[in-house]
């Protein structure tokens, strides 16, 4: 168990403890990652920064093409190398998919920006 835990920056009660990755306070029952309490008090944005498989920034509303093909549970082909995805939205996904839009002929889905580039 690490010493010198962070106190709660909701209610800064002082006796914190760990669990797995976060750090959690007994009294208001907060959890947090340390490491993004650090980086917000040393005064980062907060802001989180996407980038494709090639370095660019994505936001929302941008077009992105797959650059790579993908399988899809329940569909007996996937989606092309070169697929354009037009209107994304840039969302906390699980498991790395960060990217939530609609492409034709799947439907709504979520992709990782790791497999994607900016039009």
């Amino acid at each position: 168990m690490t010493e010198n835990l962070p106190p709660c920056p909701e209610c800064s009660y002082e006796y914190t403890y760990e669990m797995n990755s976060l750090v959690v306070c007994p009294e208001c029952a907060h959890e947090w990652v340390p490491a993004e309490t650090e980086a917000k008090d040393e005064g980062h944005s907060g802001e989180r920064v996407v980038k494709d498989a090639v370095g660019n920034v994505l936001m929302d509303g941008d077009a992105v093409v797959v650059v790579k093909a993908l399988k899809v549970k329940g569909s007996p082909s996937g989606i092309k190398a070169g697929t354009k995805v037009r209107g994304i939205r840039l969302v906390d996904g699980v498991d790395g998919h960060d990217i939530d839009c609609k492409i034709d002929g799947f439907g709504a889905m979520q992709l990782k920006s790791s497999v994607v580039k900016k039009a």
